[in-house]
């Protein structure tokens, strides 16, 4: 684990970046965020599996995108229940509270206050054109604040 990085183990689940691909351009209502203008490309939205459940919340996520859920909890979850939105990959971190580390450390474009309310980032989701470096930024940021 990385000292001083407001990173810390823990017992069960871990930290998470979903990889989501947008298709066409949308606007999406966001819960109390509002309305939201998503351009087609990629988002990388940083968050954490710390409960009981640990990583079932990924499944839970990835359900939701694939329209066998419709409760949304997060912010993210409104993202990906828009029409044209799926989730291409998951990069998890066992053992680690480290989301706004990792959320910190990604490059891409802010999406301002999204799925940071109960913190004092600036964002967890951000935006690139091109999956491949996004992707790289994900895992970076990863190994980054695990230590690794």
């Amino acid at each position: 684990m990385a000292g001083g990085s407001g990173c810390r183990a823990v017992a069960d689940g871990g930290t998470y970046t979903l990889l989501v691909e947008v298709a066409d351009e949308t606007t999406v209502s966001v819960g109390a965020v509002g309305e939201v203008d998503f351009d087609a490309g990629w988002y990388a939205y940083a968050g954490s599996a710390l409960g009981t459940g640990g990583f079932a919340r990924v499944d839970r996520h990835r359900e939701l995108a694939r329209g066998e859920r419709d409760t949304r909890h997060w912010h993210v979850d409104y993202l990906l229940g828009a029409a044209g939105s799926r989730v291409d990959a998951v990069v998890r971190t066992a053992a680690l509270d480290g989301e706004c580390a990792v959320a910190g450390a990604t490059d891409g474009e802010p999406v301002p206050a999204f799925g940071a309310t109960d913190c004092d980032c600036p964002t967890h989701l951000h935006y690139s054109p091109r999956r491949d470096a996004l992707l790289a930024s994900v895992e970076r940021a990863h190994a980054t604040a695990d230590g690794t």
